[in-house]
């Protein structure tokens, strides 16, 4: 049963994850540009929407790599 959830949560947290890496910023611009990550402020950071992508990306792949490392020491029994 919980080798069935961590196997579901995978595939739930690898789409996140291609999800999340196409909606950043690359050389000329992505996908965040149309929730108005191209406007950044006068102060030379990231803009507000491209932080929070950054942290929801950081958050997202924690739990991907933590969900493959519980599958494999579950698998491993």
């Amino acid at each position: 049963m919980w080798e069935t959830t961590f196997s579901i949560a995978l595939i739930i947290f690898s789409a996140l994850m291609v999800l999340l890496v196409l909606l950043h910023k690359g050389k000329g611009g992505g996908l965040s540009d149309l929730f108005g990550g191209g406007m950044s402020s006068s102060l030379g950071g990231s803009s507000v929407v491209e932080k929070n992508l950054d942290r929801l990306t950081i958050i997202v792949g924690s739990l991907w790599f933590v969900t493959i490392v519980v599958l494999g020491l579950l698998l491993k029994e």
